[in-house]
């Protein structure tokens, strides 16, 4: 399983940033996909969930309506819109995948600064 995230960097508050997550190794349509977030000196945090069929989505109370989880199953990626971002919302964000044991990507930067 690989995951591999991209997207990430520096933003103003108020900005908008679209994270990316290629996967490879599993059957992509099969599971559920996560993106999780891990600021400094905190624990990491589930911010958005989408299931496999229908993609049906879950997210974090502090990101709802701010936040947009998405897959492309064709393209074995999923993607997480971040609109009207807070400087709360810095962190590395990780993508997810459970198939079995759970897998993580390397993680991605994002900070949030005037």
């Amino acid at each position: 399983v690989q995951l591999v995230e991209s997207g990430g960097g520096l933003v103003q508050p108020g900005g908008s940033l679209r994270l990316s997550c290629a996967a490879s190794g599993f059957t992509f349509n099969n599971y559920a996909m996560s993106w999780y977030r891990q600021a400094p000196g905190k624990e990491r945090e589930l911010v958005a969930h989408i299931r496999s069929a229908g993609g049906s989505t879950n997210y974090a109370d502090s990101v709802k309506g701010r936040f947009t989880i998405s897959r492309d199953n064709a393209k074995n990626t999923v993607y997480l819109q971040m609109n009207s971002l807070k400087p709360e919302d810095t962190a590395v964000y990780y993508c997810s995948v459970n198939p079995g044991p759970r897998y993580w990507g390397q993680g991605t930067q994002v900070t949030v600064s005037s």
